[in-house]
């Protein structure tokens, strides 16, 4: 009886798995259907007489002295957008934490948790393009746009860490006299403080390819010397740029894995 109880559950399931699956699939091909996309033309005749060259021009890098100035002081202005955001919307996310949290009542709860779906649903390159308009071109742009979009997720994600929180420190030391203040740098920040900084560095990880894309609406950066030389078809100098790029974000996800990786050494 239970062999037969089993075998019927799992027909039923297998039904299911094959109806949902039919569904994905005729939802895949429909949408092959409705943009009008062929895929024998992504291996036709002529994409490959036309694509192979044009990627054949960028394995042969520019490296010649100047050009390679020009980048390192490309890669320092992006650090410096991605590094100057991050820590930008670290601070401002802790100050939108707390009433995210539900620490300043329901009515501040929902105020700060629309504030940072907003700041969070509009894209980076959004942003960045309101931000070029509202202060022109250049780096300043990028670190604003970079800055309001990132303290709206980080404000989310340390909201939503400082609510998971237990509250028993903090209520301990508010119970023997201590101020809110007080309580919360030493009562409940030592506790969340490992995965606000993981959350922080993993932002400052996306930022650093962001800050890389937003260069493509003039907001600094090795995006805005990439598109200037793909604008004018140099592809070895392209090619020296999308180099430097990948070497940047390897660079920095490293050192970003070292440091977590000393802070959880340091929680024992």
């Amino acid at each position: 009886m239970s062999t037969l109880k089993h075998s019927m559950t799992a027909q039923k399931f297998c039904v299911k798995c094959l109806v949902i699956l039919s569904i994905i699939s005729g939802l895949i091909v429909w949408s092959f259907i409705y943009l009008g996309l062929n895929p024998i033309q992504f291996f036709s005749f002529f994409a490959d007489s036309n694509i192979a060259p044009f990627i054949t021009r960028f394995f042969s890098p520019d490296l010649s002295t100047p050009f390679l100035l020009r980048i390192g002081s490309g890669i320092l202005e992006t650090l410096s957008i991605s590094a100057i955001s991050t820590l930008l919307a670290s601070i401002i996310s802790l100050g939108l934490a707390l009433p995210t949290a539900g620490r300043f009542g329901p009515y501040a709860k929902s105020i700060s948790r629309f504030i940072c779906n907003f700041l969070r649903s509009v894209p980076e390159l959004v942003w960045a393009t309101i931000m070029v308009l509202a202060v022109g071109l250049g780096p300043f742009a990028g670190t604003l746009a970079l800055t309001i979009h990132t303290a709206g997720v980080l404000g989310r994600l340390f909201g939503e860490t400082l609510e998971n929180h237990s509250s028993i420190n903090n209520t301990a030391l508010i119970n023997s006299g201590s101020g809110k203040v007080a309580a919360f740098l030493y009562g409940t920040l030592p506790g969340i403080y490992p995965q606000l900084l993981s959350y922080s560095l993993y932002r400052w990880e996306m930022n650093i390819r962001m800050a890389t894309i937003l260069g493509f609406v003039g907001a600094g950066g090795l995006g805005q010397m990439l598109f200037y030389e793909l604008s004018l078809l140099r592809e070895p100098k392209a090619s020296t740029i999308i180099v430097a790029m990948l070497f940047l974000v390897m660079v920095v996800d490293a050192f970003s894995n070292k440091l977590r990786a000393a802070q959880t050494h340091s929680m024992g």
